[in-house]
């Protein structure tokens, strides 16, 4: 039941990613760094791999976090931002 939820999740984040690039007429590198605008969710998961949450002297830092990685984020919807501490005005 478990793995089914996790696949349930899985693929809703990756059918919502894909709209929303193709609601904006972008894309995004996929492993050969060529442009696309259905990637999987499993490139994205690996796109992250490498962005950490650093506290230093109490406070909250996310490494890692690059102009490709924000563009991802963006089409992830406020959550996804306000988990790697991008915080927006108004």
């Amino acid at each position: 039941m478990i793995m089914g939820l996790c696949l349930l999740v899985y693929n809703l984040a990756q059918r919502k990613l894909r709209q929303e690039l193709a609601a904006a007429n972008e894309a995004v590198k996929n492993q050969v760094k060529k442009l696309t605008d259905r990637p999987t969710m499993r490139w994205i998961f690996q796109m992250f791999q490498a962005v950490h949450l650093v506290t230093v002297e109490g406070e909250q830092y996310v490494s890692n976090l690059t102009s490709e990685r924000q563009h991802i984020l963006k089409h992830l919807g406020k959550y996804c931002r306000e988990y790697y501490l991008i915080i927006e005005d108004g």
